[in-house]
């Protein structure tokens, strides 16, 4: 049995995998995020996390900035294979007003208390073309705690990771607006899949997957 972990991407919670259907000999575990303690650092969190991995030479599967998450805690677990969706390797991956708010600190300045408002909060965590399916998106994105939300920010945005890891693989959408692909190299390309694609392309995702984990 390979056993699969799957962690979401910011605010989002495991509902986003309701999709995802691997062959009879893989086994599926969701994951959720934890509240981040006060002044937390993402490694410690990773540490704090890596509890929940209940198996050895697990597969880890991080979308987004659940991406990030994986990545660090691969550094503190022996994984089988590592694998990030819509996701980036590197700070020298993020796009350049997230570089520009790391050099600035201006991503302090965000108003989090828009998190009230869900038409802003999608459009920042998925796209601003999800904005139209606003409802349908609101049961994954439930994870909207102010002191959660402006901790993940500021650790994706200040992520220490200047070089990839080795073997990470790395499927992205060619249409993703959140990370868009001119800041990436060496990822598996999903042509027109956005940064949503793990709902919305789930039978790509499905097939092409357990066949990378396998090395087929």
């Amino acid at each position: 049995m390979i056993h699969v972990y799957l962690m979401p991407g910011m605010s989002a919670n495991s509902l986003i995998f309701e999709k995802i259907n691997f062959p009879s000999n893989f086994k599926l575990y969701y994951l959720d995020w934890l509240d981040p303690l006060k002044n937390e650092s993402l490694e410690t969190y990773a540490k704090r996390f890596s509890a929940l991995i209940m198996h050895d030479d697990p597969v880890l599967i991080g979308v987004s900035f659940g991406g990030v998450l994986v990545q660090e805690i691969s550094k503190i677990i022996k994984v089988k294979k590592l694998i990030i969706i819509s996701s980036v390797k590197s700070n020298k991956e993020l796009p350049s007003h997230m570089r520009f708010g790391k050099a600035t600190k201006s991503y302090k300045l965000l108003p989090i208390k828009w998190i009230n408002d869900f038409e802003s909060l999608i459009s920042f965590v998925l796209g601003p073309k999800i904005k139209r399916r606003v409802e349908l998106y609101r049961k994954y994105l439930s994870v909207r705690d102010q002191n959660y939300l402006s901790w993940s920010i500021r650790e994706l945005i200040e992520w220490k990771q200047d070089k990839p890891l080795k073997d990470v693989i790395h499927i992205h959408g060619t249409k993703d607006l959140i990370f868009p692909i001119i800041y990436l190299k060496n990822y598996i390309e999903l042509p027109r899949g956005d940064h949503a694609m793990i709902l919305k392309r789930a039978d790509w995702i499905n097939e092409k997957i357990p066949k990378i984990i396998l090395g087929d």
